[in-house]
């Protein structure tokens, strides 16, 4: 069973984020843009969420389809306090992990395919991508963007041979979840992870995320550009990176696309 998250009062009545900006959208390009043109006006984090999305994207520059009723949203912080980027993904997918359980209801199977989809049953009902603006010597602004199915799922021929197969939360769940109210679940998530990983580092972010990890201990196959590696997923380091054990030994894998069955 996954370890407690963050305290926190009942998710379903739990109130906005103080400090935390919150803009509802009618229609934008893409939230993740959105929120890179607004950062350098804002003060404070703020979240971006868009009724419709037209040139959404995902990693490595693949396309998200949006169909009409899902979720896109982008919080956008113009210091993550200290925060390395790729920790900040995990951050997120324990953030989304616990909205969408929220959404879903206990009878919901749910895991977190590395290093941040969200499986519902199974399927993908998820995705993060970040994306960062830089100044000067650091990163100035990071917009961690999500995607999630909660009307409808694109086909199993819009994604790639071998990928997990997308879902929707209506069709796995039955529940109608309009996107507004997804975002009062998954922004308070959100700040509990986050102080969390401010205040006690990564540790118990990393602990966390391999309680909730899909096929852990299973044959995966990771790919880099056109390098596979196929071995044992063991788990995460302590920069996120993912741990293979393979014949010839332990391989650290900082990115990577991940397969099931090995």
């Amino acid at each position: 069973m996954p370890p407690p998250r963050p305290p926190s009062p009942n998710p379903l009545s739990e109130a906005w984020p103080e400090g935390v900006g919150r803009h509802v959208l009618a229609r934008t390009d893409s939230t993740n843009a959105e929120a890179l043109r607004l950062a350098p006006s804002l003060s404070a984090p703020a979240w971006i969420m868009a009724r419709e999305q037209f040139a959404g994207r995902g990693r490595r520059g693949r396309d998200w389809a949006m169909p009409a009723g899902n979720f896109a949203g982008t919080l956008v912080l113009r210091s993550p306090g200290g925060v390395a980027a790729a920790q900040l993904s995990f951050v997120a997918a324990l953030a989304l992990y616990d909205a969408l359980a929220d959404a879903c209801g206990p009878a919901a199977r749910m895991a977190i395919k590395w290093p941040n989809d969200v499986l519902l049953n199974g399927g993908k009902v998820a995705g993060i991508l970040l994306e960062s603006a830089g100044s000067g010597q650091g990163m100035g602004a990071v917009a961690v963007g999500i995607g999630v199915n909660l009307a409808a799922a694109p086909g199993s021929g819009q994604v790639e041979p071998g990928a997990v197969t997308p879902v929707s939360v209506l069709a796995e769940t039955g529940h109608a979840v309009a996107p507004e109210d997804f975002l009062d679940l998954l922004a308070p998530a959100f700040a509990r992870w986050l102080a969390q990983m401010q205040t006690y580092g990564f540790a118990p972010i990393r602990h966390a995320w391999l309680a909730r990890a899909a096929r852990l201990g299973e044959p995966i196959l990771a790919r880099t550009g056109a390098t596979e590696r196929r071995g044992i997923f063991e788990g995460i380091d302590d920069s996120g990176a993912l741990i293979l054990r393979t014949p010839a030994g332990p391989q650290m894998i900082p990115a990577a696309d991940v397969f099931f069955g090995g």
